[in-house]
């Protein structure tokens, strides 16, 4: 059974810092492609980051938020820094290849002063 279990989510005040993680079970981790998503209450689940062997943003969180993998340990952060208001989101780690495609249940990033 594939499981993909995000942690570290959490109420933060504007400009402070939270890093996720996502632990991966029941697939071969080195040989997929790990993501963050996001949905903000009331809008459309939107891409964050990719990590393969480079990593790649969205221009929305770009030179704030940094993606990593560990191939050992079967996790992939998300550093996020700087963080605004408009980074509220349950945010969702992806595991994806060329045939399977699957989804962590989130995790709450809460950003209010």
């Amino acid at each position: 059974q594939v499981q993909l279990v995000e942690s570290g989510g959490g109420l933060v005040q504007p400009g402070e810092s939270l890093r996720l993680s996502c632990t991966a079970s029941g697939i071969a981790f080195r040989f997929y492609v790990m993501a963050w998503y996001r949905q903000a209450p009331g809008r459309q689940r939107e891409w964050v980051a990719t990590i393969d062997v480079l990593p790649d943003y969205a221009d929305s969180v770009k030179g704030r938020f940094f993606i990593a993998r560990d191939n050992t340990y079967d996790t992939v952060y998300l550093q996020m820094n700087n963080l605004n208001p408009e980074d509220t989101a349950i945010y969702y780690c992806n595991a994806h290849n060329v045939r399977e495609n699957y989804w962590g249940q989130g995790t709450q990033v809460t950003v209010s002063s």
